[in-house]
């Protein structure tokens, strides 16, 4: 059982940075792949990074592509997106999700987090 909690949403203007963290909680937590998704009104929920079990695999978007990145901290349990050169559509809701696999589709994704409001003003 792995519980997440996501922090660090907020309004930013474009152009500007935030970072999201998600903590975690539940013994098998390194074992699992970590993935960022989001949510816009009126759409699906698409991914936007993950990262492996060991760090030594990350996939991205492409629309995210060079402006975010995913890192993760097994020690503390933490999973971390910096968001940079941010743009008015990555206004969504930002979850954190737990897979035993590394990939993108947020079906394979057993445990949610519930999800983080970022903001981009122009």
């Amino acid at each position: 059982q792995v519980q997440l909690v996501e922090s660090g949403g907020g309004l930013v203007q474009v152009g500007g940075s935030l970072r999201l963290s998600c903590a975690a909680s539940g013994r098998t937590f390194s074992s699992y792949a970590l993935g960022w998704f989001r949510q816009a009104p009126g759409k699906e929920r698409e991914f936007v990074a993950a990262i492996r079990w060991d760090g030594d695999r990350i996939y991205y978007a492409d629309a995210v592509k060079g402006r975010f990145t995913i890192s993760r901290d097994n020690a503390k349990n933490t999973v971390s997106l910096q968001m940079n050169s941010l743009k008015p559509e990555d206004t969504a809701v930002y979850y954190c999700a737990a897979s035993r696999s590394m990939v993108v589709t947020a079906a394979a994704y057993e445990y949610w987090g519930q999800g983080t409001q970022v903001t981009v003003s122009s």
